[in-house]
């Protein structure tokens, strides 16, 4: 019976069977990664290696056919689409020049170098020499998920590299559409102009028709699956229009991943199942298909074809890192970080293969006996192919080895700034906001820290019937799954007390919590806003209380509105309540607008660190307090409204925030606002917390002592304290 079934398969090869095909590249997958990390070889190469066993070059299993086609390009439109995603905006804006500047040095070195290397040695005409030469300057980022892995995205050699990537492909691209042009005899003013206006109408689509769609979108449907579907879909009609335009796909693919930067924050279960299917599929795919175009016997059909297969892979390799050198020293860059640029911008694969299959496909004539002269020829396409496979080798092994260092070096000195005694309590009260007070929970923690994250649930006297109980349970279950999908652990505490006051105090008494987050009173009044619960919180605990009234999901908003009170920098949490500030704005890609008095504003000012603390940030004076109904008028529907208040008696306290609910719930009903109350101690400021505060602040604070007396007394008493 089997061997009658066996033998209605078809075992020739390649494989034809689209089951086993498939079969063979997900063992390739698994196992590839696997065996090359035991002889310390990078996965990736590994699995471009793999390409070449089983391609057409190797043994012949599979052949690169249209499915392996497709999958490859989903791949590579995914490496540039994550790309976009994890880019650093504010890094990216604050660097846009030195961006230009590697993008022209990586592209103009080895095009000039390439170009004379072309005409000279290897003895093509120029315009097969100029277009040879646009090959050695594009790249391709294959290493960038080796980047990613280590969580070294954000570096700023990886930012500018990415940057790089997308100046060198365009320029290369035109170089390419110009050549091509030439040959036909096509090139015109009106080629450009069109060229010129399309790129521009693409441009315009993508950033200001898709940023409203997707805003929409994500608002109204909170479904998992439907929001990984919708962001796939954005990506491909973004690659789609970038081709119609006239441009490569994978410049529309990188943009779509800068729209949706803003949309995906980095602790969201969406952001986990883009990295997830994207490494775990897509990616592979591509990587396997570029190994099956390697072909390795092009090392022994003669010394013509080894010569320009060495001048290829010299030239392209050595003024890319020369590239990669000039750039380092010019922006002072580490040792590392230069190999990090270097190792990124060394491989060539997709945008490389797509100008020399141009070039070779372009017949410029016949010899005598009939056989067409090709713009690039059969010697120039082999050692293109060589070169995939020897400078993705390259790139892989030196950005491996840069991410480990920087990955070191980062996780040192995050040790160094964080509070190892930092933890974050949710208390639940309401099923409707457990998602939206997780995802603000999550986000008050840095990536890679291992601050816990406390979800509580309470059972009270006051309620403690069993549909209340089932209810708790239902929203535990909730919470848990919502952060487990972002790759995250909640730590489920259920207490049992008198009422819900009680059992959150004395959770925070017990577990040494330092932020708590509390969800705003659902049926809250201009008389009771908080709610008796907060109320009486705020009285008994001195700690970091967050009341969080979301009323869209955090990813849909466009910036965060901040007004601190005068003084507020005087108070011991000032430092804290800052960090977790600049935390929320970096995680979720919002750019921060505060609006406080001119003391505070230089504090602010001051104790920011350049360098370290990657927000977009903006000040606006706003001295008198009894003119808070103007930050009215200021506001705009996808705003977070967040204000610093503070407990009475203490010295950031001005009796205007009494006011605050009534004003809150007339005039600012319609806002997502946390209300944050910071560290403030029951006797004023003593010795113990003053360890514990920046000195750089209360430097910045002491050398205003001459202006405001009452901070410059405390100031005085502080530093005898010291």
């Amino acid at each position: 019976m089997y061997i009658f079934l066996l033998s209605n398969l078809e075992f020739s090869l390649p494989l034809k069977n689209p089951v086993m095909i498939f079969s063979l590249v997900l063992f390739i997958i698994l196992f590839a990664p696997i065996l090359f990390n035991k002889i310390k070889v990078p996965h990736i190469i590994g699995l471009i290696i793999a390409g070449v066993i089983v391609g057409p070059y190797g043994l012949n299993l599979l052949t690169r056919d249209s499915s392996i086609v497709l999958f490859g390009t989903v791949g590579l439109l995914y490496i540039m689409f994550l790309a976009g995603l994890e880019i650093d905006m504010t890094e990216f804006m604050k660097n846009r020049k030195k961006i230009v500047v590697f993008g022209l040095i990586t592209f103009l070195l080895p095009l000039c170098v390439g170009s004379l290397a072309s005409y000279y040695v290897l003895g093509y005409g120029l315009l097969s020499s100029v277009l040879l030469a646009s090959m050695f300057s594009t790249h391709t980022l294959i290493s960038y998920p080796i980047a990613s892995r280590y969580g070294v995205a954000k570096n700023l050699a990886v930012t500018i590299a990415i940057g790089g990537t997308m100046i060198t492909d365009i320029l290369a691209l035109l170089i390419l559409a110009a050549v091509a042009g030439v040959t036909k005899g096509d090139v015109s003013s009106s080629f450009w102009i069109q060229l010129g206006g399309s790129c521009i109408v693409f441009v315009c689509v993508v950033f200001f028709v898709f940023p409203p769609i997707i805003r929409w979108f994500f608002k109204r449907f909170e479904d998992s699956i439907s929001q990984y579907i919708f962001v796939l879909a954005i990506v491909f009609l973004s690659s789609f229009l970038a081709e119609a335009a006239g441009i490569e796909a994978i410049i529309g693919a990188f943009f779509s991943g800068l729209v949706l930067n803003q949309f995906v924050p980095r602790s969201s279960p969406l952001m986990n199942r883009i990295d997830f299917v994207g490494n775990a599929l897509f990616i592979p795919f591509f990587l396997i298909g570029v190994g099956m175009l390697v072909d390795v016997t092009v090392l022994y059909r003669g010394t013509g074809a080894l010569k320009v297969a060495g001048v290829i892979v010299l030239v392209a390799v050595c003024t890319k890192y020369f590239a990669a050198w000039i750039s380092q020293k010019l922006f002072k860059l580490s040792a590392t970080e230069g190999k990090m640029l270097f190792g990124l911008s060394t491989s060539h694969a997709a945008a490389t293969l797509a100008i020399i299959l141009v070039g070779y496909n372009i017949i410029i004539g016949e010899t005598a006996d009939g056989e067409p002269i090709r713009l690039l020829n059969e010697d120039v396409l082999n050692g293109t192919i060589l070169l995939i496979l020897i400078s993705c080798a390259i790139s892989s092994f030196v950005v491996e080895k840069a991410s480990q260092m920087l990955a070191l070096e980062e996780e040192n000195m995050t040790d160094k700034e964080l509070d190892p005694h930092q933890k974050i309590l949710i208390s639940m009260a309401y099923p409707e906001t457990v998602k939206d007070l997780v995802d603000l929970g999550l986000i008050l923690k840095p990536r890679k820290s291992t601050i816990p994250v406390y979800a509580l649930h309470i059972v009270s006297d006051e309620n403690s019937s069993d549909s209340v109980q089932v209810a708790g349970k239902k929203m535990m279950g909730t919470a848990i799954r919502h952060a487990s999908a972002s790759e995250n652990t909640l730590i489920p505490l259920t207490r049992f007390d008198v009422n819900v006051s009680n059992a959150i105090t004395y959770t925070i008494k017990e577990h040494g919590i330092t932020d708590v987050l509390i969800g705003l009173h659902k049926n809250s009044t201009q008389l009771q806003f908080f709610g008796p619960v907060a109320g009486n919180i705020l009285q008994r605990t001195n700690e970091t209380v967050y009341i969080y009234r979301p009323l869209q999901p955090i990813n849909t908003l466009k910036r965060i509105i901040a007004v601190v009170p005068a003084k507020a920098e005087l108070e011991p949490g000032f430092m804290h309540w800052i960090e977790k500030l600049y935390t929320i704005a970096r995680e979720a890609a919002l750019p921060l607008v505060f609006y406080a008095n001119q003391t505070s504003i230089d504090t602010l000012k001051d104790v920011d660190q350049p360098g370290k603390i990657s927000v977009n940030k903006t000040f606006q004076l706003f001295e008198n307090w009894d003119d808070f109904l103007i930050l009215s008028r200021e506001l705009k529907q996808n705003d977070l409204f967040l204000i610093i208040s503070s407990r009475k008696g203490h010295v950031s306290y001005v009796k205007q925030l009494d006011k605050l609910p009534y004003y809150l719930h007339q005039y600012f009903s319609n806002y997502s606002l946390i209300m944050l109350f910071p560290k403030q101690l029951e006797l004023g400021i003593d010795r113990e917390d003053i360890d514990k505060t920046d000195g750089n602040l209360i430097e910045a604070l002491a050398g205003r002592m001459s202006t405001v007396s009452k901070a410059g007394s405390i100031i005085r008493r502080l530093i005898k304290g010291k």
